[in-house]
């Protein structure tokens, strides 16, 4: 059985999957921002096996960092990441917001914070090969503008959330094609349309699923052997926008991702 560290795990999809993944017989390591909603959830995942909690806001990149260290020195078993923690659209008629390092939000916490906390726990989880991260993306992908890839201008949380979830895709990509024969496959997927979940309803949309639909796919990347580098509709081999697949795109990805993560 594993060791799988799931983030923004005390709600919706996240918290359903931390549960289906402990009783099945894993060890799940709990991701939440909030310490006394993380600490109710570990306790509720112990009534059903083995779990830890960990507490960060991945609006800090600072933060994040400190997760993925706390995290390999806790558990140096660690062999699955699943990147689940994310913002939706904002609420109506929201204007552009700002993590606590002057980022755009939505690109911060969907975008930049996996591909920091998957960089801290690359060492570990190559020791531990052969080992799984899984990033929970979206069927709503939008290019980003590399000019204004922060969305300075025309701001829209619509677009943001779906530039954030495009970067994270192509990155899967990327991340893929480095991380080929070390035994750490990395895959990413759309779990299900509009589901039943806090981000949607903030969004003033009308929920077409459950969180229960939406976790087969997460579980069976977390869990199956599934290759690496794909994007997956539910549990279903499908395509992401087709801009993610370019490498000129993905290239230019890297080159503003350094400098994001730098500032």
């Amino acid at each position: 059985m594993s060791t799988i560290l799931i983030t923004g795990a005390t709600s919706g999809l996240g918290r359903y999957v931390a549960l289906e993944l402990v009783r099945s017989g894993h060890r799940v390591l709990a991701h939440g921002r909030d310490p006394g909603r993380t600490e109710r959830l570990a306790g509720e995942l112990r009534t059903e096996g083995e779990a830890d909690w960990f507490v960060a806001d991945l609006a800090s990149l600072a933060q994040v960092r400190e997760l993925g260290a706390t995290v390999a020195e806790a558990h140096p078993e660690l062999d699955v990441l699943i990147n689940n923690a994310g913002i939706g659209f904002g609420a109506q008629g929201s204007g552009r917001e700002l993590s606590a390092d002057g980022h755009e939000l939505r690109l911060a916490v969907n975008y930049l914070a996996p591909v920091l906390l998957t960089r801290a726990l690359l060492p570990v989880l190559r020791a531990n090969a052969p080992a799984r991260i899984v990033n929970v993306g979206s069927a709503g992908q939008e290019p980003l503008d590399f000019d204004d890839p922060e969305l300075t201008h025309g701001y829209s949380g619509v677009s943001a959330y779906c530039r954030s979830k495009f970067a994270l895709a192509a990155h899967t990509f990327t991340l893929a094609e480095e991380l080929a024969g070390t035994g750490v496959s990395v895959n990413v997927l759309h779990p299900a349309t509009y589901m039943d979940t806090t981000m949607v309803r903030e969004g003033g949309i009308t929920p077409w699923n459950t969180v229960a639909d939406g976790a087969p796919g997460v579980l069976s990347l977390a869990t199956e052997e599934r290759g690496s580098g794909g994007y997956f509709d539910g549990t279903r081999p499908a395509r992401a926008h087709e801009a993610t697949y370019d490498a000129d795109v993905r290239r230019r990805l890297s080159a503003v991702t350094e400098q994001l993560l730098t500032v």
